[in-house]
């Protein structure tokens, strides 16, 4: 089943201030889409408004998913609809180990719990894919994890819960080289078998050549001022954004940095601010 999620002239506020000025975005299933730009333009606030951060509010304009109004949702039906925001900050949650968190996030997206046999199999064989440790499914929810592990930790729960929209923030930022071609194989692998749509921010033009976006988008001053392919990433990699700048003679305002919740998958509506 393909999938459409569509974006118009979205007004996003934070703290009274005004970061996302009328953007509008569509894209489909099979399509991965790098959404570029400076730092403080408004990437993350894209990702977080979408997954439903109540700390951003839509002041105008829409977002809908299969022609369901996302804004009208609460996190935990989106997350049940099939969205997934990877967290550039994962937060630790003492107490919980990512086996209980994972099992009642997918039971909580679907109308038949999962054996256990199943979900053992399906966990242990992503851990070894990931290069994890073996006693992950143990550990508390990154509790005590490097900077690395906690980003594995995300895509784990990304190949865990299966959604049909894939929102990758800065996943590559703080990983050695190893490690991202570990995470950018694992997201190609996905990408490959399952009916998705992936946005990904990303400042690496590597880490878009590992994974290919068909689609990139450049966003300044709160709105989508370029677009193209795998070619526009390569001349920002080349060039910087100076060239938009003079070009559109746009001077951004600096983005206020998002309240991070803890719940990567955003399989439940309550986060643990940081």
């Amino acid at each position: 089943m393909s999938h459409l999620l569509k974006i118009e002239n979205l007004h996003v506020q934070v703290n009274d201030k005004h970061i996302l000025k009328g953007l509008s975005l569509e894209a489909k299933s099979g399509e991965i889409h790098a959404i570029m730009g400076p730092n403080g333009n408004g990437k993350s606030t894209l990702l977080q408004t979408i997954m439903g951060n109540p700390d951003y509010l839509v002041s105008e304009g829409s977002i809908t998913f299969d022609g369901q109004d996302v804004l009208k949702m609460r996190v935990d039906e989106r997350s049940r609809a099939g969205l997934f925001l990877a967290m550039q900050y994962p937060q630790e949650i003492p107490g919980v180990t990512n086996s209980d968190f994972l099992r009642a996030a997918i039971n909580a997206r679907n109308e038949k719990p999962i054996s256990l046999f199943s979900f053992i199999k399906e966990i242990d064989t992503n851990i070894k894919a990931l290069h994890m440790k073996e006693d992950l499914a143990h550990r508390f929810v990154n509790d005590g994890f490097s900077g690395g592990e906690k980003k594995r930790n995300e895509i784990l729960q990304m190949l865990m819960l299966k959604p049909s929209i894939c929102m990758l923030d800065e996943i590559d930022s703080g990983l050695d080289v190893d490690a991202i071609k570990l995470v950018s194989s694992a997201i190609e692998d996905y990408y490959a078998k399952n009916d998705c749509l992936m946005l990904v921010v990303s400042h690496y033009e590597r880490f878009f050549t590992m994974i290919k976006p068909t689609h990139a988008h450049v966003i300044i001053d709160g709105k989508i001022v370029a677009e193209g392919d795998a070619k526009l990433v390569e001349k920002i990699d080349n060039d910087g954004y100076d060239w938009l700048y003079k070009e559109l003679n746009i001077h951004p305002e600096v983005e206020v940095k998002p309240l991070v919740y803890s719940l990567g998958s955003c399989a439940h509506n309550k986060g643990l601010k940081k």
